[in-house]
C-alpha cells in the first residue's frame, strides 16, 4: 500500500487573526516540496498575518498548521529552526553585532549549547554572504548598513540555516532592481535545485508572475483565489483584488498602466512591433489624447494602445489592411493636429501604412521619431 504523501506545509481549516478574532478563515492549502507559493493583495489584507501564523509568531484562531503532517506546535523550537527559516518585515536592531554575526545565528540550531561555530559552520556563513553578494559587509556593524543591505543579510541568515521551508514577508522591500532580480534567482534556485519549499508575500505583482508556481489572492475578507499565475493574473481579477479604478493591469506585460487621457484624439501615432509604446506613454504623461493605428491585434503595440489611446484602429492578424480601416485612418489624419511616425516594418499586408505616412507628410502634419 502506497504511503500518503507528506506535504511540507498543510493548512487545514485555518483561521488567522488577533486576540481570538478571525480576520481570514477556512484556509485549506497543501504546499508541495520545492513549490514557490506567493501571497498577493492590498496592504492590510492579511498576508503578513497568515505568514506569522504559519511560522508560530501568532497562534491560529482555529484550525491547524502542519509540517509533514505533524502540528507545528508539536515541534520544539530547535527542531523547527532546522526545518523552517523566516525573513519577516519586522526590523531587527541587535546591539554590537556584525553582519557576519547575524548570518552566523542561522547556524545556531546546529551548534552545541555554547553556540560555538565549527569550521564547517563558518564556511556555510561565508557561502551565504557570497550568495547574496554581501561578502564585503561581513565585518560591518549591522545597524550601520542600509535597509536594502540589511534585507540581504537577513536572507543570507536564512540560507545559512539550510531550511526545508523558507518563509519571506515582502523580501524585495528596500532592494534596488539588481538585487530584486538576484533575490528571485536565489529563491528559484533554492526551490528547484534544492527542493526547498518557499512561501512569500510580494507587493510587486510583476515579480510574483515570474517567480511563483501558485498565487494566493488575499483580500481583507478572506482568500479570494488560489491558482497558477496564468489563471490569477487576468485584468478583471487583479482589478477586483486591488479595487483598481484609476488605471489598468496588462496581464501580458505584467504592468500597471495609468488611465487613458480623455477627449478627442489630437495626435495620431503610426507604429508597429513596440515602436509606439514609448510614444504612447510620453503622450499620456503630457496629457495629450491620441489615436493609434493601423495595428494588428497580435501586435505588442496594440496591447498598450488599447489601454492608453482614445481610439485604436485595428486589423486582424496577417490580413491586408482593409478599406474600412484605411478610410478611418485617413479620416484620423485629417482630424488630428499631428501625426507621429514611430516606425513600422512594411510587408505585403500593411503596405498601405506607407500611404498614410505619405498623406500626413503632404498635409504638413508628419513628425518622425
Amino acid at each position: 500500500m502506497m504511503s500518503k504523501e507528506k506535504y511540507p506545509i498543510r493548512l487545514s481549516k485555518l483561521s488567522v487573526g488577533y486576540n481570538g478574532r478571525a480576520l481570514i478563515g477556512d484556509i485549506d492549502l497543501a504546499i508541495q516540496r520545492g513549490e514557490i507559493v506567493t501571497l498577493i493583495g492590498p496592504n492590510g489584507a492579511g498576508k503578513s498575518t497568515i505568514l506569522k501564523t504559519i511560522t508560530r509568531q501568532l497562534a491560529p484562531v482555529s484550525g491547524k498548521v502542519l509540517f509533514e503532517d505533524r502540528l507545528f506546535t508539536d515541534y520544539t523550537w530547535k527542531e523547527l529552526s532546522k526545518k523552517v527559516a523566516v525573513v519577516l518585515t519586522d526590523r531587527v536592531k541587535p546591539e554590537l553585532m556584525t553582519c557576519h554575526d547575524i548570518v552566523a545565528t542561522g547556524r545556531y540550531p546546529y551548534t552545541g549549547r555554547l553556540g560555538i561555530l565549527s569550521e564547517e559552520d563558518e564556511k556555510k556563513v561565508d557561502e551565504a554572504l557570497e550568495i547574496v553578494h554581501a561578502g564585503e559587509l561581513g565585518q560591518r556593524d549591522f545597524n550601520s548598513i542600509s535597509d536594502g543591505q540589511k534585507q540581504r543579510i537577513l536572507l543570507a541568515r536564512a540560507i545559512a540555516q539550510e531550511p526545508e521551508v523558507l518563509v519571506l514577508d515582502e523580501p524585495t522591500s528596500y532592494l534596488d532592481v539588481r538585487y530584486k532580480l538576484d533575490l528571485l534567482k536565489i529563491i528559484g534556485d533554492m526551490a528547484k535545485k534544492k527542493g526547498i519549499t518557499v512561501v512569500l508575500s510580494l507587493h510587486e505583482i510583476d515579480l510574483a508572475m515570474k517567480i511563483s508556481d501558485r498565487i494566493i489572492c488575499v483580500g481583507g475578507d478572506g482568500i479570494r483565489h488560489i491558482g497558477r499565475p496564468e489563471e490569477i493574473f487576468q485584468e478583471e481579477r487583479i482589478r477586483e483584488l486591488y479595487e483598481i479604478d484609476n488605471g489598468s493591469f496588462d496581464p501580458l506585460f505584467g504592468s500597471m498602466e495609468l488611465p487613458a487621457v480623455k477627449g478627442e484624439a489630437e495626435v495620431f501615432v503610426l507604429s508597429s512591433g513596440g515602436s509606439g509604446i514609448p510614444v504612447y506613454r510620453r503622450l499620456q504623461r503630457q496629457k495629450i489624447p491620441f489615436a493609434a493605428g493601423i495595428l494588428y491585434t497580435n501586435d505588442i503595440d496594440y496591447r498598450v494602445a488599447k489601454i492608453l489611446a482614445a481610439e485604436v484602429i485595428e486589423e486582424q492578424p496577417f490580413m491586408p489592411v482593409s478599406d474600412a480601416a484605411f478610410a478611418r485612418a485617413r479620416e484620423m489624419i485629417r482630424n488630428c493636429e499631428e501625426v507621429i511616425n514611430a516606425g513600422f516594418p512594411v510587408g505585403e499586408a500593411n503596405r498601405r501604412m506607407q500611404e498614410l505616412a505619405g498623406e500626413a507628410e503632404m498635409l504638413g502634419k508628419l513628425l518622425t521619431v
